[in-house]
C-alpha cells in the first residue's frame, strides 16, 4: 500500500478550531468589481469598507514616500517615536501604548495572552465579527449579547459575565449600527465587573465624535481596561494598518511578549506620525463626515427608509433585500456592505462618501427602491 495513501492528511494534523473557523469576508476591492462586471474602475465608487474619502494628510503621504528610500532597513521594532508620540497626545507613558498591524492584531494579542479553552468572551450582537473570530479561534466561547434598539444594551451584558468570563468587548461607536454608549454608561459597567475580566473598549471611530470619552481615569485607578484605537478611518491609513491600545503597564508588557518583532512597517510608522501633526486635515475630514451623515440620513428621510442614526462615519439602512440591494448597486459602480453576516439581512451598510459619491449612491438607491414600489 502506498505511504501516501495512509499518511495523515493536513487536517488531520489541524488544530481542530482551525477546522471549524469562520472565515472574515471583506469588501471586495475596485479592480475586483470592476473586472467581475466589465466596469471601469474610474466610474465605481466603493462605500463599504467605512473608509476616509478624503484619504490621509498629505504630509503623511509624503512621509511614507520618504520612508520607501530605507526600506532595505528593518523599522524600528518597538515604535518608539510613534509611541512616545502617542503617549505625548494622550499624556501617558510611552509604556502604556502597544502598536499593532491594525487594531485587529491587538484583539489577537488579547487572545493569545487571555485566552484558553472554554473561556468566554462576552460581546454584543451585532458588533465588530473579528471579536468572535479571534475567540473561536483560541477555543473559547462567545457570550453574544443581543443589542436593544441598536445600542449595547451594557446592564444585559453585565449580567452575561460568570466565572468563566475572561474578556469583555464594546465598541463604540459600533460598527455596524453607529451607535455609541456613554462615558457614564460604559463607567457604570466597568466598575460593576470582577477583578478577573478584562475590559476591552474599541474606540475605532472616537474621533468622529464630538467628545470622545476618556477612560484614563479609570487605567489610573486600576481597573482591568485595555483601549483601542486606530489610523485605519479618520486618519485615512486604512492601507498601512496601523492599530494601537493603551492600557497598564503590566497588561502592555503582557501583549508585547506576545507581539512578533517588526510588526509595524518603516512606511506605516512614518506615515502615521505625520498623520498625528496635521491636525488641520483631522478637523476637515471630520466635518465632511458632520455633513455627510446629515446628506445621508436626508436622503433615506426622502426615500421613505428605516436607518440607525449614526455618530461614526457609515450609516445603516433596512432596504428590505440585504444582498439584492447590494448586487443591484454593484452592478451600478457602487460598493456597499450587505448586513446578512451580521444577522440583519434585510439592511446595507454605506459609508460616508464625498458629497458627489453621496448624491451617486442615493440616485442609485432611489432607482432602486422607486422600481420596489
Amino acid at each position: 500500500m502506498s505511504s501516501e495513501l495512509s499518511s495523515p492528511s493536513f487536517e488531520d494534523l489541524a488544530r481542530p478550531q482551525a477546522l471549524t473557523q469562520p472565515i472574515y469576508e471583506p469588501g471586495k476591492p475596485i479592480d475586483d468589481v470592476a473586472r467581475d462586471l466589465g466596469l471601469d474602475p474610474a466610474t465605481i465608487i466603493k462605500l463599504a469598507s467605512n473608509e476616509n474619502p478624503l484619504g490621509p494628510s498629505p504630509a503623511a503621504v509624503e512621509a511614507g514616500r520618504r520612508a520607501m528610500g530605507e526600506i532595505r532597513l528593518y523599522p524600528d521594532g518597538g515604535c518608539c517615536e510613534l509611541r512616545r508620540r502617542l503617549a505625548d497626545r494622550f499624556e501617558l507613558k510611552p509604556e502604556e501604548i502597544i502598536l499593532g498591524n491594525g487594531s485587529n492584531e491587538i484583539i489577537e494579542l488579547l487572545g493569545h495572552v487571555f485566552l484558553e479553552p472554554g473561556d468566554e468572551v462576552v460581546m454584543g450582537t451585532p458588533a465588530f465579527v473579528v471579536y468572535k473570530l479571534v475567540t473561536l479561534l483560541f477555543g473559547a466561547r462567545p457570550v453574544e449579547v443581543d443589542l436593544v434598539d441598536h445600542r449595547h444594551d451594557l446592564g444585559r451584558m453585565a449580567d452575561a459575565v460568570t466565572g468563566r468570563t475572561k474578556l469583555i468587548f464594546l465598541p463604540s461607536p459600533n460598527n455596524p449600527t453607529g451607535t455609541a454608549n456613554s462615558q457614564e454608561e460604559i463607567e457604570a459597567l466597568v466598575r460593576s465587573l470582577p477583578d478577573s475580566v478584562v475590559f476591552v473598549l474599541d474606540e475605532a471611530y472616537a474621533e468622529y465624535l464630538e467628545r470622545p470619552a476618556d477612560f484614563r481615569p479609570l487605567i489610573a485607578a486600576g481597573h482591568k481596561v485595555v483601549c483601542m484605537r486606530t489610523f485605519s478611518k479618520i486618519f485615512g491609513l486604512a492601507g498601512l494598518r496601523v492599530g494601537y491600545a493603551y492600557g497598564s503597564v503590566e497588561l502592555i508588557a503582557l501583549l508585547n511578549r506576545v507581539r512578533q518583532p517588526f510588526n509595524l512597517n518603516a512606511v506605516a510608522q512614518a506615515s502615521a506620525l505625520a498623520a498625528l501633526d496635521d491636525g488641520d486635515h483631522l478637523e476637515r475630514c471630520r466635518l465632511s463626515n458632520r455633513e455627510g451623515l446629515a446628506q445621508i440620513a436626508e436622503g433615506f428621510k426622502h426615500l421613505g427608509l428605516e436607518f440607525i442614526p449614526s455618530v461614526a462615519n457609515f450609516v445603516t439602512v433596512r432596504v428590505g433585500d440585504g444582498r439584492g440591494c447590494f448586487q443591484v448597486l454593484q452592478e451600478a459602480g457602487v460598493i456597499v456592505r450587505p448586513m446578512e453576516g451580521y444577522g440583519m439581512a434585510d439592511w446595507i451598510r454605506v459609508s460616508v462618501g464625498t458629497r458627489e459619491e453621496n448624491d451617486r449612491f442615493l440616485a442609485e438607491l432611489e432607482k432602486l427602491t422607486g422600481s420596489a414600489r
